[in-house]
């Protein structure tokens, strides 16, 4: 991690305090307008471009390389899960998701193969909304971002160390980038190939049932599976908006 990226973790962390504490209480999609357009964009490109590639993905390549592409990528989502848990004085989960980066990195050959979870190394995945949300910053307005999908204004913050805790970061041109970048997207979409189906088929509007099952699985996120059983206000996403 360099200085540059450390330098701009607390101007994130404030910036994403500032904009959670400034979303609506009762109406967490305040952008719902816009927010169904570049949802209507993103099922457009994903049924031209992206649900293709990845069937011809999962079609062609082994499921052995399929799985050391994804440990690769999971090892880093590790250090940065890691240093996540540091940040929520979780030194246990901390020492769990270094150990599995440190084990993984070593005698896993870069990240290609997992040693950690038989060894009995739990994995975690917090990340830097969770770490906001664990400190009190409502999740904010929700979001659906072009290429990215679901999101929120606090978790949106936590993209640009995501793409840095990447292989990307080894990547030496813009090209390179995206590439490693498409790579992900599309190893991910594979994964995910039945349970798109699955929504298509059970859901009347695909926009809501989407966002409501982010939003509520981001919560229960951010309290570690245990939420409270009453939301608090700038949670709850099933009231009407004040008049």
């Amino acid at each position: 991690m360099n200085a540059a990226t450390l330098t701009r973790l607390p101007a994130a962390l404030a910036l994403a305090a500032t904009l959670g504490a400034c979303a609506t209480a009762q109406n967490p999609d305040p952008l719902e307008p816009l927010n169904r357009k570049v949802f209507a964009f993103n099922e457009a490109l994903d049924q031209a471009v992206v649900e293709p590639a990845a069937r011809g993905y999962r079609a062609v390549t082994p499921e052995i390389v399929r799985t050391g592409i994804d440990n690769v990528f999971s090892n880093f989502k590790d250090l940065w899960s890691a240093i996540n848990n540091v940040l929520q004085g979780k030194g246990e989960a901390a020492g769990n998701d270094w150990t599995r980066f440190v084990t993984n990195t070593t005698i896993g050959l870069g990240g290609l193969l997992d040693w950690a979870t038989p060894l009995g190394v739990p994995r975690h995945n917090e990340d830097l909304g969770q770490t906001l949300g664990h400190w009190g910053v409502g999740p904010g307005a929700y979001l659906v971002l072009p290429l990215f999908g679901p999101s929120s204004l606090r978790d949106a913050a936590d993209l640009p160390f995501t793409t840095y805790f990447s292989p990307v970061v080894f990547t030496d041109s813009t090209l390179e980038a995206v590439s490693v970048s498409g790579l992900r997207v599309i190893e991910v979409r594979a994964q995910l190939l039945d349970a798109g189906k699955l929504i298509d088929d059970i859901a009347l509007d695909k926009y809501s049932f989407v966002r409501n099952a982010y939003l509520q699985r981001r919560r229960s996120l951010v309290y570690d599976g245990a939420p409270p059983d009453a939301p608090q206000d700038e949670e709850r996403y099933d009231l009407p908006a004040k008049p």
